[in-house]
């Protein structure tokens, strides 16, 4: 595959949505890059991007996607508007979901980059350091309690942290952010704040204790100053790589030679991607995905702007 192209997101509504990613309209989450979304731009639009990987696994996907999951499209990412507290939960690892799950899947290693924070606005990220792991059982029985041996954690516009499987966490009200994680929504839900429970939103007390990992706490990464045309790695895993571009006046060449497709998301200003026979425009939290095959491109903003770059290495 030679040309970059846009995706149709697929949009989900839970009961901690709010209004900022269709005003109006209550929408929880964005589904801006998954392998059911459809491709909208291009040559291969009207193709899900699942099936336009199994076309091409190497042209679209790259040599490094394809040795480790084969031609399955291996990350979601999504935009999340959380206007209340989202549930504490714990996601599985590969080898915890294949045995809790079944054969065929991934865990669930994710980072969020936040887009928009209110005055106050917090996370839980982990435990606090120190507690023991017969304490976390008995909180995690116990509901509520579990919210006084959490981490909580401030957090502001432009900051990031990194969520491995086995870390208990939960959003709080008033954050709009970007998520990329593993190809998998496997999500096991330890305390939804004394909500009505519903066959949607069961709990999973026996999963997240098999799956916890109490040594795991989170950390803020803030926001770093660029410079113009800087690459800045904000999350470096074994399941993806994250970075923040400053652009303003200097043109950005970049080039994903074949080893792993590009995602790039807007989260500031306005951009457009230019390569060989293909030319994109950005608007903020537009995104467009560079296949690995695409070739050498450029990135330009008329304005100062700051864009995510999303990849496997």
């Amino acid at each position: 595959m030679k040309a970059a192209f846009k995706l149709q997101p697929e949009y989900r509504d839970y009961v901690w949505g709010g209004q900022a990613l269709r005003p109006g309209q209550l929408t929880a989450e964005a589904w801006i890059v998954f392998e059911g979304d459809r491709i909208v731009t291009g040559p291969h639009a009207g193709l899900t991007l699942a099936e336009a990987s199994a076309q091409d696994p190497a042209g679209l996907l790259g040599r490094v996607p394809v040795a480790r999951t084969g031609a399955r499209f291996p990350l979601l990412i999504k935009l999340l508007d959380c206007a209340q507290w989202l549930s504490v939960q714990v996601h599985p690892n590969d080898e915890q979901a294949i045995r809790l799950e079944g054969a065929g899947q991934f865990g669930k290693t994710e980072a969020w980059h936040f887009l928009n924070t209110k005055p106050g606005a917090e996370i839980l990220a982990g435990l606090r350091p120190g507690v023991p792991p017969e304490e976390l059982a008995q909180a995690i029985h116990g509901g509520k309690t579990l919210l006084d041996t959490s981490q909580h954690l401030k957090v502001y516009t432009g900051d990031t942290v990194y969520i491995p499987a086995g870390m208990l966490h939960a959003l709080g009200p008033g954050v709009l952010l970007y998520e990329v994680q593993q190809t998998s929504n496997i999500t096991y839900r330890v305390y939804d704040w004394d909500r009505p429970a519903s066959a949607g939103r069961p709990l999973h007390i026996a999963q997240s204790l098999a799956v916890t990992n109490p040594a795991l706490t989170g950390q803020i990464i803030a926001p770093p100053a660029l410079e113009d045309g800087e690459r800045y790695p904000l999350i470096r895993c074994p399941y993806f790589t994250l970075e923040l571009i400053g652009a303003s006046r200097q043109p950005i060449e970049l080039d994903p030679a074949g080893e792993s497709f590009h995602i790039l998301t807007v989260t500031e200003g306005q951009a457009q991607l230019e390569g060989v026979g293909w030319q994109i425009d950005l608007e903020p939290l537009q995104t467009a995905l560079v296949p690995a095959g695409a070739g050498a491109y450029r990135l330009t903003a008329a304005n100062p702007a700051r864009v995510l770059l999303a990849y496997v290495e």
